[in-house]
């Protein structure tokens, strides 16, 4: 029988690195044949866009598989299936296949998927690894204090459910072969070891969390854990377990498009304003920047907003600003297109 292609689920949460993770196996890549399978949340598809601009070679158009507005384990008979045998029709089969999921996805039923007979038969889950933004868990942004919650809870009858973000983050390293605590140059010595030591309290026996600077990991540690995760569910609890569904309901999505940002400092501004008063979680996109040929890349999580140029823009796109807002459900859609509506398109 033919050897199975290894796969390699990339989960963290929104902004954790996940996408600087791939682009760096990519840059190590060393004559080894990836196939990539990204999976976006919302209207606009950031990530592969994202990952087709590297410049690195060995990332091509056709090795990229982008599933957009929707998780690919809530539809693995639409679109998850005909991904994977589109990769696996290939003459030349990858290597590995890479699958990032969205920030937002509980990865035990994406790992479940595997077990489907079209893809069993070829492929088997090598591992899958939790990418985790260390400045923004020390901040404890995804890890409440359950007493205080419980107190909250005790005398307000609105908060008689679980915080939905510390359920994906605890399902995303329940499930993981390997935990990466991105982001450590932004913690001193005393944060990192205590949050390290927090993170393998909280995982399966036997999973390591590597520290890492700009999600640079040796891909000899990333790559060939042989866990065989669809074979290990039983090892994997989830809070969703003995569900036959699941969705997004507690997170909203919007995607706007922009005119030219010419005066970026006053953008910025303004973005960081919105992000702090609708609490955004997470804002993507790229802008265009007026006579220079570059096309900008702009990512935030929460009040953390970084800008870098990633390619020219080519001769036969339209140059265009884009950026996508997630927040939890409930965040004013109408307030964030009215903060930016010095640069909205027309």
């Amino acid at each position: 029988m033919a050897e199975k292609v290894p796969a390699t689920v990339i989960s963290g949460f929104l902004g954790a690195g996940k996408t600087t993770l791939i682009r760096n196996l990519i840059e190590g890549a060393e004559g080894k044949r990836f196939a990539f399978l990204i999976n976006e949340f919302g209207d606009l598809g950031m990530d592969r866009e994202t990952l087709l601009g590297c410049g690195v070679e060995g990332c091509e158009e056709e090795d990229v598989i982008e599933l957009a507005n929707g998780c690919i384990c809530c539809t693995v008979a639409d679109d998850f299936l005909p991904a994977m045998q589109t990769i696996l029709d290939r003459d030349a089969k990858p290597d590995h296949i890479i699958i990032e999921t969205s920030g937002l996805a509980l990865p035990k039923p994406l790992v479940k998927a595997f077990n489907w007979p079209e893809i069993k038969a070829q492929v088997t889950v090598d591992g899958v690894i939790t990418v985790v933004d260390g400045k923004a868990v020390s901040e404890g942004r995804f890890a409440d204090d359950e007493d205080a919650v419980e107190a909250q809870r005790q005398a307000d009858d609105a908060l008689d459910h679980d915080n939905p973000l510390e359920e994906v983050f605890t399902d995303q390293l329940h499930c993981a072969d390997l935990i990466v605590l991105n982001k450590t140059d932004l913690l001193d010595v005393e944060q990192k070891t205590a949050l390290s030591d927090s993170l393998s309290a909280r995982v399966r026996d036997g999973v390591s969390v590597v520290p890492a600077l700009h999600a640079q990991v040796d891909r000899r540690i990333l790559l060939g854990l042989d866990a065989a995760a669809e074979d290990d569910l039983q090892a994997r609890p989830s809070h969703h377990d003995g569900h036959d569904d699941h969705d997004h309901d507690d997170f909203d999505t919007v995607a706007i498009s922009l005119g030219p940002i010419a005066d970026i400092d006053a953008f910025e501004a303004a973005l960081a304003q919105v992000i702090a008063d609708q609490d955004l979680l997470r804002v993507k996109g790229f802008l265009d920047r007026p006579d220079l040929p570059r096309r900008e890349v702009v990512q935030a999580v929460g009040p953390r907003i970084q800008r870098y140029f990633d390619r020219d823009w080519r001769g036969d796109e339209a140059r265009r600003s884009d950026l996508v807002f997630i927040g939890l459900h409930g965040f004013d859609i109408a307030a964030v297109k009215s903060a930016l509506t010095p640069w909205l398109a027309n």
